[in-house]
């Protein structure tokens, strides 16, 4: 369950130029939270795992990493902005909630798998107004995902585009979806609507190249936006693993939706991405068996 932080402020107006620093300080925050991980990704022996449930795991690693984000970011004195945490805080707000996920790949952070992120992600609610623009939905306005391993920074801004590494990127434009790579959750014991996700997971991998399952969304994501991946379909997500994704490919001239079409973006952790015709081709496919 989430609290709600109220502001008393009717209208409300973000700055362009306030974004701009608010996605510097995501980055700082990001960086500084890699420094951590990758310490203690050197030496995984001193790390203490605590099984949250099936299949995912938390460590000091994520919760050092966590606070170190959180304090950073709570820097900003202009505005109180609600948090939403993988590991501690949960409270929204009525202007606008940072998501974040300090470790994104937790188990192959513990296997040594070298593929794992920190995402770091501003949602900015319905009514609000961006440069004269008013929100007509609750919005992510900044994305940002490092990869500490590939030393790769993917950042967006709401209007400005997205970049790895300061460069500007666009989804694929393959339009084929028998030659398209597309990532997707494909269950493992116990997992939570199992059966619907291998019905999904088996529709789309008859129709495309190849399916990969890399264990961290923010990445999978990420690598949607870059063009790496010509989509993504995973349920039962969180939305601190989505949040950064969905602006990093939206400015990428893609598309990154709830599946359920329910919520503007996937908060609900059921995400269907992909350059346009992708999109649409695996909506088709996924309509079969929930829609």
């Amino acid at each position: 369950m989430y609290t709600v932080q109220h502001n008393n402020e009717i209208e409300f107006k973000l700055q362009e130029s306030y974004l701009h620093e608010l996605l510097n300080l995501s980055i700082k925050a990001a960086l500084n939270a890699a420094t951590i991980l990758k310490k203690y990704y050197l030496d995984r022996s001193k790390l203490v795992i605590n099984k949250k449930s099936h299949n995912h795991f938390v460590t000091k690693a994520d919760f050092e990493s966590e606070k170190t984000i959180i304090e950073i970011l709570k820097s900003n004195k202009k505005y109180s902005f609600g948090f939403v945490a993988e590991e501690s805080e949960n409270c929204v707000n009525d202007i606008a909630t940072w998501y974040i996920d300090p470790l994104d790949g937790t188990t192959n952070f513990l296997h040594g798998i070298p593929h794992y992120a920190i995402s770091i992600a501003l949602v900015v609610r319905k009514g609000i107004t961006i440069s004269n623009i008013v929100l007509e939905k609750d919005t992510p306005v900044i994305g940002v995902v490092y990869d500490p391993n590939r030393d790769e920074l993917f950042t967006s801004l709401l209007g400005s585009g997205s970049y790895l590494n300061g460069t500007k990127i666009l989804c694929s434009k393959n339009n084929k979806l028998s030659d398209s790579i597309i990532s997707t959750g494909i269950p493992s014991k116990d997992y939570i609507n199992k059966k619907l996700r291998t019905k999904i997971s088996n529709g789309i991998a008859r129709k495309v190249k190849s399916i990969r399952k890399m264990g961290a969304a923010s990445l999978d994501l990420s690598w949607v936006a870059c063009g790496r991946y010509d989509g993504y379909v995973d349920l039962d997500l969180s939305p601190w693993d989505t949040a950064a994704g969905t602006i990093l490919i939206r400015e990428s001239n893609g598309k990154c939706e709830d599946i359920l079409q329910q919520n503007p973006w996937p908060i609900n952790g059921w995400i269907l991405s992909g350059n346009n015709m992708i999109f649409e081709n695996l909506q088709t496919i996924i309509a079969k068996f929930i829609l």
